[in-house]
């Protein structure tokens, strides 16, 4: 059964009325036409007043999705002759984290990114998408061999967050994640980091920094989820949403705060709705980023991720 969003409800229950009215007049004689002619543009308008005026609780929604697509989704559609590589050589594999290389354009890149799944079975083996710290030893075994070979990176963002498991933290997560951001600082090949889902806290960032950072229209990159931050400053998770609308943790506004570069549209319902729309969309961004930051020398690209990330943020000199 497909996963329906409260807010969707209104829209869902047209729907059903209109296939009701489409199966009655299939079964009998009855001219139902102009019922369903006054139905369809009823639904039309609600779907534009609904999807058209998404608050930020609805997009933590959208974002978390068990239909959303994931990395492996859109690896499939955007790149060719993928080969996934597994290990961190140091301990084990981490299938929260996908990396490989592929071809984009006939260009080889190397392709990394978070990896939830799609049921439950599938969420345990690959932990819910929340990485042990070999799975940013992995990721980052395979940026340090795209500088190598100077492939471009293109890492696709869809975490909760860090796994904050006792064992995790023994291995080291908290260094796993800082050594990841300090070697994807100084990488001399170009970084283009998507989000295409939820981009929770040092989670999100272990894979994070880069030249491009570019959001799907309907997902999320914060701090902490709009329920941790409600606990913290009002001791009830139950106030998420409320946290949500202060946050500033939709696409839009990290755009306007100059955290991400570029928001990329969405088919109308969510990028489940039409992947291969929202390949589309997420292939024409794509295209031009690596375009841009080809034409710049490796002293180039390294000061302007410099400059990008020294002007996030105010601060006053004293």
């Amino acid at each position: 059964m497909k996963q329906v969003l409260d807010f969707e409800k209104p829209i869902v229950d047209l729907k059903e009325k209109i296939a009701e009215l489409k199966s009655f007049t299939d079964d009998s004689d009855i001219d139902l036409e102009t019922e369903i002619s006054t139905l369809e543009k009823r639904l039309e308008k609600l779907e534009n007043d609904i999807y058209g005026n998404l608050q930020p609780w609805h997009r933590v929604q959208m974002a978390r999705h068990q239909e959303r697509p994931t990395t492996l989704d859109y690896i499939q559609e955007l790149f060719t002759d993928f080969i996934e590589f597994h290990g961190d050589r140091s301990y084990g594999d981490d299938e929260a984290i996908v990396a490989g290389i592929a071809f984009y354009q006939d260009n080889p890149v190397t392709v990394i990114g978070h990896q939830r799944g799609k049921d439950t079975k599938e969420n345990i083996r690959r932990n819910f998408g929340m990485p042990h710290p070999e799975g940013y030893r992995k990721a980052l075994r395979h940026m340090r061999q795209a500088e190598k070979f100077q492939r471009p990176i293109i890492c696709f963002i869809d975490t909760k967050g860090a796994y904050p498991g006792k064992a995790a933290e023994e291995r080291g997560q908290s260094e796993a994640i800082a050594r990841n951001l300090m070697e994807m600082a100084g990488l001399s090949v170009p970084i283009i980091c998507i989000v295409i889902g939820e981009g929770g806290s040092g989670g999100a960032l272990g894979l994070g920094v880069g030249d491009h950072i570019h959001m799907l229209e309907n997902s999320t990159y914060s701090v902490i989820s709009p329920e941790g931050a409600a606990a913290l400053l009002w001791k009830d998770s139950g106030l998420a949403r409320q946290a949500a609308e202060t946050m500033k943790i939709t696409s839009y506004d990290l755009k306007e705060l100059d955290v991400i570069d570029q928001v990329i549209p969405e088919p109308r319902g969510g990028a489940h709705r039409d992947i291969k729309a929202q390949a589309g969309h997420i292939d024409a961004v794509l295209a031009g980023s690596l375009k841009e930051l080809a034409s710049l020398s490796a002293d180039e690209l390294l000061e302007k991720r410099w400059e990008k990330y020294k002007q996030i943020g105010d601060y006053q000199e004293l």
